[in-house]
């Protein structure tokens, strides 16, 4: 889990997190305001304007404007005896199409109970978003243990299990891009921190197939991923089991890739099948 004093990405707050994946140059007001509105998300907690003010680059007028029409959309909301601002009720409606729609997880479900109940271990389910791992759903092991991860969570790519796995098989322009904003905040002794020493990572990833997260984020956490892919190789997200090094080692989750693989291949080929209902009656003729 997060530790208090944590950024979004799970770097201390005040260490280096790379580029926001925000607005760009033409992205205007619109973009200006979702940025907005992750740094109050990235906090975890509701937070106050000063500290806001603090956190993002714009004038306290814009600031407050931005706030402001977030706030009347429902896109946030604000505790006047705290003088807090919260994520909104709204994003609730939004988040919930986003999973149902353009996520993994619905399909992935069953198969994520399957491999669950067959390894006992904790079981991730991730995708990539603007260079950083998105867990979008998550199996307990029996004996759970506490960890950052947690479905809905933002993580970093480059020292992360499925992070890892991800970026391997990223094609190469879109690797270069995504490693130019990795934050490469040292987490752990074991952590990778040039885009060097993780290439090196990423070549012997795709060669054997899976990779691992040998104490790179958090101590004691290990894990064995996979990447999901289609038939055509294009990326669709990465699974994981992971463990602690109390109850295991690397080389004993090696041994889990071939299950992994198989689970990651199911997922892949009911993902490529997948078909949203169509509405029982089509519209006949104009409008």
């Amino acid at each position: 889990m997060a530790q208090t004093g944590q950024t979004a990405t799970g770097a201390p707050i005040g260490a280096p997190t790379g580029t926001r994946a925000g607005a760009t140059a033409g992205d205007g007001t619109v973009g200006k305001a979702l940025e907005v509105l992750d740094s109050v998300a990235s906090y975890g907690r509701p937070v106050r304007f000063s500290e806001l003010l603090a956190d993002t680059p714009y004038p306290k007028a814009t600031l407050y404007r931005f706030l402001q029409t977030l706030t009347n959309q429902r896109m946030l909301t604000f505790d006047p005896e705290r003088s807090t601002y919260a994520p909104g009720i709204r994003l609730v409606r939004l988040a919930h199409a986003a999973w149902a729609q353009s996520s993994l997880a619905p399909i992935a479900r069953t198969h994520l109970d399957r491999l669950s109940a067959l390894v006992g271990e904790t079981v991730h389910l991730a995708q990539f978003d603007h260079a950083q791992v998105l867990y979008v759903d998550k199996r307990n092991a029996r004996q759970p243990v506490e960890m950052f991860s947690q479905a809905g969570k933002i993580g970093p790519a480059y020292c992360t299990g499925v992070g890892k796995v991800m970026l391997a098989h990223l094609p190469p322009e879109d690797l270069d891009r995504a490693l130019a904003q990795q934050s490469w905040h040292r987490f752990t002794e074991h952590t990778f921190c040039d885009a060097d020493s993780l290439r090196r990572e990423l070549d012997a990833i795709r060669a054997r197939g899976y990779g691992f997260d040998n104490e790179e984020h958090e101590p004691g956490i290990i894990c064995v991923a996979v990447p999901i892919l289609t038939a055509k190789r294009r990326l669709l997200g990465a699974l994981s089991v992971t463990s602690t090094t109390t109850r295991t080692d690397i080389s004993q989750l090696g041994l889990l890739a071939p299950q992994l693989q198989t689970t990651a291949r199911a997922i892949a080929d009911e993902a490529e099948t997948w078909a949203f209902p169509q509405s029982e009656t089509t519209p006949q003729g104009g409008a």
